[in-house]
Formats: C-alpha cells, sequence, structure tokens
C-alpha cells in the first residue's frame, strides 16, 4: 500500500528540479499521479512533464480552485498503467512532435492504427500527412509487409486505373506486359493514397468498392482479384465542398471518412517551429550549425504558410549558404524578413485584445461554461483559468 494518493510538486527546488523529480517517482513508483507547478510558463517543460508520465501542468500564480479541481480530478482517475498511451521510441524516430496537438494526434493514431479501419487526414498542403500515414502503418500488425505511397494527383488520368488495379497484357494500346497495379504490391500491407480529392469521378466507384469488398478488376480482365490492404486517404481540400459540387461521390467520402485525423497548420503550433529546424538542420552534410538568435526569431515569427515543408526547404537553403556554425538571417529566405502586410484601411487591433475578444465571445456562445469555452478556443481549462485572471 503507497503512502500518498497524489504528488504535487514544484518546477524550481533547490538541489532537485521538478522533472528529475518526476522521473524519480515514475522509475519508482510508476502509478502515482503527479501534478507540477511551476511559475516558468515554458511550453517545454510542460510537454516534457506529460511525455515523462505528469497528469496536469499547473502554473503559478496557481487558482485555489483550479487547483482543487485538478487535484480532485486525479483522485478520480483510474489507475491505469502509465505506458498505456506512450508511443514507443522507436516509432517516433525521424519525428518531431513537441507540441501537444501533434502529441495527442500520434497518440490516437497509435490506438486507430491496430485496427485495419480505413483513414483519412486532412490539413493544408505541407503539414506532414504523409509521415502520420507511415507511423500508422509502422504502428500497425502489418508493419512488416510494404507501406506504398501514391499521389493520385501526379498519376495520369488515362493510366490511374492501370496503376492502382493492374491490367492484363492487351488490355490497351502500349499494354505490353501484364500489371499487378498498386492495391496487389501492397499485399498484406498499407497503401497511402494521397490528393484523393483528384481522384477521378469515373473511378471512385471503383474505389469503393475496392474498399468495402477488398475486390478488384484489372483493366482488360474478366474476373475479380480479392486484395488484402489497408487504406490510408489524405486530401488538403475539403471533400464536403467537393461533394456538394458534384465532383466527388458522397458514398466514397463516407467510407473514407470512418476514422479522420485533421493536422494543424504550422503557424497553429508554433512549440514545434524550432525543434522542427534543429531537425532539419542536422539532416544537412558537413558540422553541425545552430541559429543565432536574430535568426531563430525570424522562424518563430514567421507564419509558414507552406507548413512543414516550407519549413524543410527553408533549412536546406540556410545549411548549404551559411559558411560558418551560425546561421544568420541573411541565410534565411528573404520571405522571413518581409513585414507582414495589411490592408490599407482596416482596423488593427493587439494581438492581446483580439485574444480577450475571442475568450468574450466563447463565453457568451456557452453561456459561461468555461470548459466548453475552452473547447471552443481549442486551449485547456487550466490556460482560460489563467488569461481569465489576467484579463481580470
Amino acid at each position: 500500500e503507497r503512502a500518498f494518493d497524489v504528488i504535487l510538486s514544484d518546477l524550481r527546488m533547490p538541489g532537485l528540479d521538478g522533472i528529475s523529480f518526476l522521473r524519480q517517482v515514475k522509475e519508482s513508483h510508476p502509478e502515482l499521479p503527479f501534478l507540477l507547478v511551476t511559475a516558468y510558463a515554458d511550453v517545454r517543460d510542460a510537454v516534457k512533464a506529460l511525455k515523462l508520465g505528469a497528469v496536469d501542468y499547473l502554473e503559478k500564480p496557481v487558482d485555489l480552485d483550479e487547483l482543487v479541481a485538478a487535484v480532485g480530478d486525479t483522485l478520480k482517475m483510474p489507475e491505469t498503467s502509465p505506458q498505456k498511451d506512450e508511443i514507443p521510441p522507436a516509432l517516433m524516430e525521424g519525428i518531431v512532435a513537441e507540441s501537444l496537438s501533434m502529441r495527442t494526434l500520434f497518440q490516437n493514431a497509435l490506438k486507430v492504427a491496430k485496427s485495419d479501419a480505413t483513414v483519412l487526414l486532412t490539413g493544408e498542403s505541407g503539414t506532414g500527412k504523409e509521415i502520420v500515414a507511415s507511423f500508422i502503418h509502422r504502428a500497425s500488425p502489418r508493419a512488416n509487409a510494404d507501406f506504398l505511397a501514391i499521389n493520385c494527383a501526379a498519376l495520369p488520368k488515362n493510366l490511374i486505373a492501370s496503376e492502382l488495379f493492374g491490367h492484363e497484357r492487351g488490355a490497351f494500346t502500349g499494354a505490353a506486359g501484364k500489371r499487378q497495379g498498386f492495391f496487389r504490391e501492397a499485399e498484406k500491407g498499407s497503401l497511402f493514397l494521397d490528393e484523393i480529392g483528384d481522384m477521378p469521378l469515373e473511378l471512385q466507384p471503383t474505389l469503393l468498392r475496392a474498399i468495402e469488398s477488398g475486390c478488384i478488376i484489372p483493366l482488360g480482365g474478366d474476373r475479380e482479384v480479392q486484395t488484402d490492404v489497408r487504406l490510408i486517404a489524405a486530401t488538403n481540400q475539403k471533400l464536403e465542398e467537393l461533394v456538394s459540387s458534384g465532383l466527388f461521390r458522397q458514398d466514397l467520402y463516407y467510407r473514407l471518412n470512418v476514422i479522420a485525423f485533421e493536422l494543424p497548420p504550422l503557424r497553429a503550433r508554433p512549440e514545434d517551429i524550432l525543434p522542427l529546424a534543429r531537425h532539419f538542420l542536422s539532416q544537412g552534410q558537413g558540422p553541425s550549425k545552430r541559429f543565432s538568435p536574430a535568426a531563430a526569431k525570424l522562424l518563430q515569427n514567421y507564419s509558414w504558410p507552406g507548413n512543414v515543408r516550407e519549413l524543410a526547404h527553408a533549412l536546406e537553403r540556410a545549411g548549404l549558404l551559411a559558411n560558418t556554425d551560425v546561421i544568420l538571417p541573411e541565410h534565411l529566405p528573404p520571405a522571413l524578413s518581409r513585414p507582414c502586410k495589411t490592408l490599407p484601411d482596416s482596423p488593427i487591433i493587439s494581438i492581446s485584445q483580439a485574444e480577450q475578444d475571442a475568450i468574450r465571445r466563447a463565453l457568451e456562445r456557452t453561456g459561461g461554461n468555461r470548459s466548453k469555452a475552452a473547447e471552443i478556443l481549442g486551449i485547456s481549462r487550466r490556460s482560460l483559468l489563467y488569461k481569465l485572471k489576467r484579463m481580470e
């Protein structure tokens, strides 16, 4: 029988900091709930604490009601193994996900990976949908088989049926030999269809049947072929709008949308920018390099409309241009140094004012319910309480 029900620890303490204390507690009592308190609003410390097994993270000055609620919620939590939702380090190799939103996405993807359910990945171009698809495959029982990634927009429209479903010899002009097609090449594995919104309308019924029954008919063939493939699809388009405009079948959309993950744009997860930048910089050839404070500030302040892909290209460029071990602002693309454009007559308000307005609207919409307001705003209830206290 353990002597404590929950541990509440400061982050900054003489002799032993809270993170080190958390590690020791988890080694000796992995099931013991741990709450961390700090006056240092450092997102990286928060993420590190959560990854090490802390159940919550409170910022000073601590609101007494919030503290009581956090302890009460912790005591109500069922005792489960701390490794239940932990992602094996081998699966995260080469993946940078420091933000809470991306950590949560990968934890949910890990749960989904164990099934054969079709997955739809949405989000802006360059957010890393293929990385998530590959993660799902590697975390699945199909990991020992092939993972094939196909960009539907890059396939010639007159050959896409042949590429996906295969063809018999002589099926069309130029078909000198037999081709299996991607569905059969990915047998027992996973098939990732990127830019699924560009799939020709006339081929969508065939794709729907392949997903539902596992059966395909190669071009020029006269009998069905059974396949065993896990399908993961992705798009940066709004499939609902394509359905409304008649460019995408509604039944196929519903079949693909069994489990959906929306990848946030890079600007919505700024905690990932510098870790990703350091990761990409380390991939370059030659001695390791670091960022000057000015260069790091430019990276963090830029909106990254091209998302992670744009960041990777920017760091490849910087690594080639820098002759020293320090990346300077002049080594980064000029777009990062340009001031943001604003409409000439549009009113400008501070970020703080915009945040306060958003909080007020969320509270009005929810009738003052702080938990629901926090959900609408996409932040934790703890963060909302902290912001409300600052507003007061």
